[in-house]
């Protein structure tokens, strides 16, 4: 199997702090992927770097089949590749409802005069509908955003992100703040999202981590300390030590 991302070899200095340190990581395009490690790890800087937020020092970030260089790319360019990227906070727009935040998601080719005169059609009414029924929002298109739980505004971004129609979904701490019902279903959601789509799921909580029941990549001072399932990597000497002993 080709993987659909391919970084190798990166490194990154801030102030001469060695944030990444020769980092490297692959992922599949069907694939769940749990990545976990102590504060100051890399694991934003890793994903800043996949998303172009940051230039690393060194090393090769290759996407898709085709191997396209990802570090030649602006940020905008490569979430037209197909990356997308969802924060641990929510960013909805709260005084719109959930109908009218995943329409504004889609992903319709908009200049700016295009969006001025862009009409939704029949099409993207029913890819609003079917979105929302995918994220678990089916009955609360028409509620406010501002309305909804924290965890479904996790939800509904997660929706907004899918309307862009990536290939590639990075999602940071998504059961932070949600219920055990809601964490339940973020599980479920994630678990679906993975076979058909690359995801990769940053988090701290080790319960939601051993729920997910995916490889597990631990990074610590900015590289790859182990990998491998759950099991496997806690059960490592040098992870024990570093993260799960404190």
């Amino acid at each position: 199997m080709t993987e659909l991302l391919e970084v190798s070899g990166i490194s990154v200095t801030f102030d001469g702090f060695r944030a990444i340190n020769n980092l490297s990581f692959s992922i599949g395009p069907a694939e769940l992927r749990a990545v976990i490690g102590p504060n100051g790890a890399g694991k934003t800087t890793f994903m800043d770097i996949v998303t172009g937020k940051t230039r690393p020092d060194e090393g090769r970030v290759l996407w898709g089949e085709r191997s396209i260089d990802l570090l030649k790319l602006d940020e905008a360019q490569i979430a037209r590749q197909g990356i997308g990227r969802k924060f641990q906070r929510p960013t909805v727009f709260e005084d719109q409802t959930v109908a009218e935040n995943l329409m504004m998601a889609l992903k319709a080719p908009r200049s700016p005069w295009r969006v001025l005169v862009w009409k939704p059609k029949a099409a993207d009414h029913a890819r609003v509908a079917a979105l929302a029924a995918q994220v678990g929002l089916g009955e609360a298109l028409a509620r406010k955003s501002g309305e909804l739980s924290h965890g479904q505004k996790q939800w509904l971004e997660i929706g907004m992100l899918l309307a862009q129609e990536p290939r590639l979904l990075l999602v940071d701490e998504p059961a932070a703040g949600m219920t055990l019902a809601e964490r339940e279903q973020t599980t479920a959601l994630l678990v679906e999202l993975a076979k058909t789509h690359a995801v990769v799921v940053v988090e701290h909580d080790m319960d939601f981590v051993r729920r997910l029941n995916c490889k597990v990549t631990v990074l610590h001072e900015g590289a790859v300390l182990a990998e491998g399932s759950l099991d496997h990597v806690t059960a490592n000497q040098q992870v024990i030590d570093v993260y799960l002993g404190r």
